[in-house]
């Protein structure tokens, strides 16, 4: 994607951290006659020594699924928060803008066997599930309930390019504190999201 150098983050182990606060994703594949896309959850695994990759699943129904092959080039677009800034925050005048963060990752498939797909929404359920009340153990559950997973395709993919996009006023440091107050007025998830993003600019200078 196309990031001026200022909003440009290559720090990999904040990529690395945004996906995994942000693991519904989109996986964008080019079809027979167009692009296609479908969001789902991933997990992102691995090292900085031996490189990372994000696992997933699809319906086997699923367009998608169904063109999948092994070390076919696809594209994951993972999604912070956005928010609309208005000129009128600003000390001089200039046109409006959209402060966001998103990140990329491309990268080549490998399809799983069944058992690792299976070990796979093991790992991907119990790590969602930690943090509930009372967790949902897969293990657990009647085998014509898990078997549902035989209706899904598993899938690897091992990620060559991590690119970061955190457009957060960093060339307007000096409207920063008109900024934050207007979205902390706003009084909404994304505005807030954003806002506190802006206080942890000063990690990604400009270049």
């Amino acid at each position: 994607m196309y990031i001026p150098d200022h909003y440009k983050n290559e720090n990999q182990a904040e990529l690395i951290g945004f996906i995994h606060e942000n693991p519904f994703g989109i996986i964008v594949i080019q079809g027979e006659n167009a692009p296609i896309a479908s969001h789902i959850p991933f997990m992102i695994k691995g090292s900085p020594e031996d490189g990372y990759h994000l696992v997933g699943h699809l319906s086997k129904k699923n367009q998608i699924a169904q063109l999948l092959k092994n070390s076919m080039s696809v594209l994951i677009i993972f999604n912070g928060p956005q928010h609309y800034i208005s000129s009128s925050w600003y000390k001089e005048e200039e046109v409006p803008t959209w402060n966001y963060i998103a990140v990329h990752a491309y990268g080549s498939v490998s399809i799983q066997s069944d058992s690792a797909l299976l070990d796979s929404l093991h790992e991907l359920v119990a790590q969602h599930e930690k943090h509930e009340k009372n967790p949902v153990d897969l293990t657990k559950m009647r085998p014509e309930t898990i078997n549902q997973y035989k209706g899904v395709i598993g899938f690897t993919i091992s990620i060559n390019t991590l690119e970061g996009a955190y457009k957060l006023s960093q060339t307007r440091k000096e409207d920063h504190q008109s900024i934050e107050r207007e979205l902390a007025d706003k009084n909404n998830f994304q505005a807030t999201e954003i806002s506190n993003a802006m206080k942890k600019t000063n990690q990604f200078p400009s270049k």
